[in-house]
């Protein structure tokens, strides 16, 4: 035997024992026979496609297969029609109820791949069987068949199923791309009207804080200024109620000589005696003109 390999010998017929790996003997035929089927190898199924023309279970190569639509339309869950092609891989982990409990392993493994992928797909979404739900449908159909094949003892576990190519039908492809473009569009307009609100409102934000704290900071400047103004002009009152002339003449010089040190004022000086001869001049030619009317249209 290869090491892969065990033996299942049968006695007239009937399981008598399981030898493995290295010399063994058995009573020849028509006592004792001897079966020999590879426990440890995984064996592989496809399903909707075929990438060798002489049974499914040929090993794949890239570039030569065929599609078996019987096999690869199901229906989805919200009534689409969907082309999956998928592989399963198993072994044997049990040769006895392998070779004794079913009458065709290999047929059974092949409705029970089928019967769970189609129960899996129908309860899914398209969307999921296109794009991000393949691993969870993967799972499922795995844990659906192994349930199902130990049901029956059928002696084999499922090492994995892999969906190979999943697409919508050749006659609604196109449809489908312009759904997907439409979709990436979307996603691309919300990406950037996201972006847009991230960069627009801390800016909002802080411009909406400066004019606070602008308004804020005047508000208080302008409430000390009077509170100050206030102050001062009551403290001039009460000098003003002790000492009136005094006072009165104080705020004179005090404020002659606020105007005499602006230079923005244009000053002019001039005795008692000139100014009772002067006569009061009314500069016309320096006074803001008024605008023209308009013209018009005839």
């Amino acid at each position: 035997m290869e090491p892969d390999e065990v033996g299942v010998v049968k006695q007239f017929g009937q399981f008598n024992r399981i030898t493995t790996a290295g010399p063994n003997y058995h009573i020849p035929y028509p006592v004792e026979s001897a079966v020999t089927p590879k426990v440890t190898q995984i064996q592989r199924i496809e399903f909707g496609f075929r990438s060798g023309v002489r049974g499914r279970a040929e090993n794949f190569q890239q570039g030569v297969s065929r599609e078996v639509p019987e096999e690869a339309l199901m229906l989805t869950g919200d009534e689409n029609i969907v082309s999956v092609q998928f592989t399963v891989q198993y072994l044997i982990k049990d040769a006895q109820d392998y070779l004794f409990n079913v009458a065709a392993p290999e047929a059974t493994i092949v409705h029970a791949a089928e019967a769970s992928m189609r129960e899996i797909i129908g309860r899914a979404k398209i969307d999921d069987a296109l794009t991000t739900g393949k691993q969870d449908i993967q799972t499922e159909t795995r844990d659906l068949m192994q349930t199902i094949l130990d049901s029956y003892g059928t002696g084999i576990s499922i090492v994995a199923v892999q969906m190979q190519n999943v697409h919508p039908p050749e006659q609604v492809v196109e449809a489908f791309k312009d759904v997907a473009s439409a979709r990436e569009d979307k996603s691309r307009f919300i990406n950037e009207a996201e972006a847009y609100e991230r960069d627009i409102l801390p800016k909002a934000r802080g411009e909406a804080s400066r004019i606070v704290n602008a308004a804020q900071a005047y508000m208080e400047t302008k409430i000390r200024r009077s509170q100050g103004d206030a102050s001062r002009f009551l403290a001039v009152l009460a000098e003003y109620d002790k000492a009136k002339d005094i006072t009165r003449r104080r705020l004179y010089l005090e404020t002659i000589e606020s105007i005499l040190e602006n230079p923005e004022v244009e000053k002019l000086i001039m005795s008692d005696d000139a100014l009772k001869k002067s006569v009061p001049y009314l500069p016309l030619d320096k006074l803001p003109k008024p605008a023209a009317p308009s013209q018009e249209k005839q």
